[in-house]
């Protein structure tokens, strides 16, 4: 497991439940086109308990949602209105501005019910960063999938093993939902320039060295690894092309310029930015200033 670098995820607070975020990191901001990575779950809810993310804007990426279990409401300024189920992919296109929320569905609120899943921000290119804002939702019955070795691997986005996503980007991008059987293995080759392991639920092995789950593994340019696990277990797997330079990140906002991020969240704080349609709450600008 030469030239790994491993990053731990670190716990944060989004407001009556904690999430996993694992990137940014000190040592590495991306893998890929990938900055931004949190894993919320797997935690049950009861009746009547909402963890519902009120309208908040983004600017210069793309959200990547996807679910291992439960359901979420996505409403957009753009009037898209799409459930998320397990499988599914919603990619959203902030570009020079979008506002959107994410809600517990309404026929679910007052049932017991579980949540588990990632959310990824995928910054855009350079060329692209005030793009015009966009939503596209793939339903897992149009996600590839394929038995390689003794791992069942979906493609949710990028190409691998002569599968191919349907999922469109603007850059290189990679995103694989591995399950290894009990005792099963995978070789992964360079399936893109950068890539990062992701161990979801249990702990496997890497060239024979055991690796503990919720632990980002960016794994050495151009090389081919060897997959193990004793139990089940779930891997993600992330990568592409490497960002076309460094990113400003603050609050929900990405750019490339500081001055583009200043501006965005006086917008934002104005009340300037396009309304999402019937809904009357929003999520002010943290406290702490950027500068």
């Amino acid at each position: 497991m030469t030239n790994i670098v491993t990053l731990k995820g670190r716990t944060r607070d989004l407001g009556g439940f904690n999430v996993l975020r694992v990137l940014p990191a000190a040592q590495r901001q991306a893998v890929g086109p990938f900055l931004f990575f949190d894993h919320f779950g797997p935690m049950d809810v009861a009746p009547g308990v909402v963890h519902d993310v009120r309208p908040h804007p983004h600017i210069g990426l793309s959200t990547v949602s996807s679910l291992f279990e439960g359901a979420i409401l996505h409403r957009d300024c753009l009037g898209s209105v799409q459930q998320i189920e397990p499988g599914a992919i919603n990619w959203m296109t902030a570009g020079r501005g979008i506002v959107h929320s994410e809600r517990t569905p309404p026929e679910l609120v007052s049932q017991a019910r579980r949540m588990h899943g990632l959310q990824l921000w995928a910054a855009l290119p350079r060329a692209h960063e005030e793009t015009e804002p966009a939503f596209a939702h793939t339903p897992a019955s149009e996600i590839p999938s394929l038995t390689r070795g003794g791992a069942s691997v979906r493609v949710l986005i990028g190409r691998a093993w002569g599968a191919e996503s349907p999922v469109a980007t603007p850059a290189e991008t990679l995103y694989l939902d591995i399950a290894l059987a009990a005792g099963g293995a995978l070789s992964i080759p360079p399936l893109a320039a950068e890539r990062g392991l992701y161990g979801v639920d249990q702990a496997y092995q890497i060239d024979g060295t055991t690796v503990e789950p919720h632990v980002l593994s960016v794994l050495e340019s151009g090389t081919t690894i060897q997959l193990r696990a004793e139990a089940p277990t779930r891997l993600v797997l992330i990568g592409g092309a490497p960002l076309d330079g460094h990113r400003y990140i603050w609050w929900n906002f990405v750019s490339t310029r500081k001055e583009r991020i200043l501006e965005a969240a006086e917008q934002w704080m104005q009340q300037q930015m396009p309304r999402i349609p019937d809904e009357t709450e929003w999520i002010p600008l943290p406290e702490q200033p950027f500068s």
